[in-house]
């Protein structure tokens, strides 16, 4: 009788996971970083909950959808008010309006009539969603903060170059405590600039975005948010 071999099970060494870092650096209007600034690790975690995104962006797309698609039923198309012929003797099958659906030039069955697609989901998973965006950016390294931003003058060479300063690539997404209106005459004839409150902005606008500038006194109020 032959033993049986005992394979040896060998464990797969452990996988490192890196510290997710969520400090991060903020830069004058010169584009010099002069310190890193540290978010609150406890809310700002790293994690990316993908589905919950998913269900945010899909919520989002449908409130911005208008609904206006219409057609007409038999009682809304002009006309078709004699009957045809008579009911009966005709040899013909039986017919009350020259706007039935079954005509030509009749109206529709089951048509679409303006609608309202907006719907919304439970705050806690509009928070997970909100919160998940951002970590993303961090992860991304596509998250950084800026210095006040009211004192850039309301032309837009000058928002430019603080734009260029900071090598942004791509959509950027300002956020800053208050906006203030030069800083918008500023930014407003350049397409991928947006400037958002920070108790305005969402998800979308940061998914839309490739870039997330808050500046230094919005970073201290971001954590408000997830309270």
């Amino acid at each position: 009788m032959t033993k049986a071999k005992v394979v040896k099970k060998i464990s797969a060494p452990k996988t490192i996971r890196n510290e997710f870092n969520s400090a991060i650096p903020v830069y004058d209007l010169n584009g010099k970083e002069i310190e890193r600034y540290q978010l609150d690790k406890d809310i700002f975690g790293g994690k990316i909950n993908k589905a919950v995104l998913y269900q945010a962006v899909v919520m989002y797309n449908a409130r911005a959808r208008q609904g206006n698609a219409s057609t007409k039923t038999r009682g809304d198309v002009s006309g078709g008010g004699k009957k045809p012929w008579r009911q009966k003797g005709t040899g013909r099958a039986r017919a009350g309006s020259t706007r039935s659906p079954l005509w030509r030039h009749g109206g529709s069955i089951f048509g679409p009539h303006p609608r309202d697609y907006h719907y919304d989901l439970p705050k806690k998973l509009k928070r997970v969603a909100f919160l998940s965006c951002i970590n993303s950016k961090l992860a991304e390294n596509k998250m950084i903060g800026i210095v006040d931003l009211s004192v850039v003058a309301p032309k837009t060479k000058n928002f430019r170059g603080v734009v260029t300063a900071l090598k942004l690539n791509g959509k950027s997404l300002f956020v800053v405590d208050s906006v203030n209106q030069d800083v918008m005459r500023a930014s407003r004839n350049m397409q991928e600039v947006a400037i958002k409150n920070y108790k305005d902005f969402n998800t979308m606008d940061v998914l839309n975005s490739d870039n997330l500038v808050i500046s230094r006194s919005a970073l201290d109020k971001l954590s408000g948010r997830f309270n």
